[in-house]
């Protein structure tokens, strides 16, 4: 079961996340809360990933981000944003946020985007900005395979997470709920899309465009 902290200001944003990730079998959204209340809630109830406003009027979602990254044990942190933030969003992404999403995001794409993060990927949403995609983008030789990378949908990409884990096929299908000819169908348009003939080598090719993380522990290390 993978735990959710759901940080907003507003308290109808906050319980329409609530409501769409609950129906998913293997996600639960163990506090919505706002601001103010986030680091202290996080540490109490130990979330595996954080969605974070990133404009608050309390305090500041960098601040919050902050004080998330000094905690013992870490959640992965998203950021929730609306059109136009780019500035805000490099930020965010360079002060360790594994990605940003858009308030206005595809109920239906919602659980896929938080398995993504929960299995230590990064989360660009389908309208990513442009500053968001450059900020992501590692040394020139990765470039195109970051490229690559944004291209794909949402699904894709958590498709692509969980290659990296070493899942097969069916493994995949049962972790997202879909079929096994629909995840078939989503490898071989990764497999395209990075011009590559195996799994292996497309999960390093993402791994260099930083959709794939080390494992928390391994981080810094």
């Amino acid at each position: 079961m993978i735990r959710v902290l759901v940080v907003d200001d507003e308290a109808l944003i906050r319980k329409g996340f609530q409501h769409i990730l609950d129906a998913a079998q293997d996600i639960e959204v163990a506090a919505a809360v706002p601001g103010s209340q986030a680091v202290q809630v996080a540490q109490e109830i130990c979330p595996d990933v954080v969605l974070l406003d990133i404009r608050m009027p309390d305090v500041d979602g960098l601040t919050v981000l902050a004080g998330l990254r000094r905690l013992s044990h870490p959640p992965v942190v998203a950021m929730l944003v609306t059109i136009g933030m780019d500035e805000h969003v490099a930020t965010a992404l360079r002060s360790g946020a594994a990605g940003f999403l858009l308030k206005d995001t595809d109920p239906e794409q919602l659980p896929f985007l938080v398995r993504i993060l929960a299995a230590g990927g990064t989360v660009l949403s389908s309208k990513v900005t442009r500053t968001g995609v450059d900020v992501c983008l590692n040394a020139d030789p990765q470039e195109p395979a970051a490229r690559s990378l944004v291209r794909l949908t949402d699904r894709e990409r958590a498709v692509l997470v969980l290659i990296g884990e070493g899942l097969s096929n069916s493994d995949i299908a049962t972790r997202m709920h879909l079929s096994t000819s629909t995840v078939k169908d989503d490898v071989s348009a990764i497999l395209t899309e990075f011009k590559v003939d195996g799994r292996v080598q497309a999960s390093r090719n993402a791994e260099g465009a930083c959709l794939l993380k080390p494992p928390r522990d391994q981080e810094g290390g």
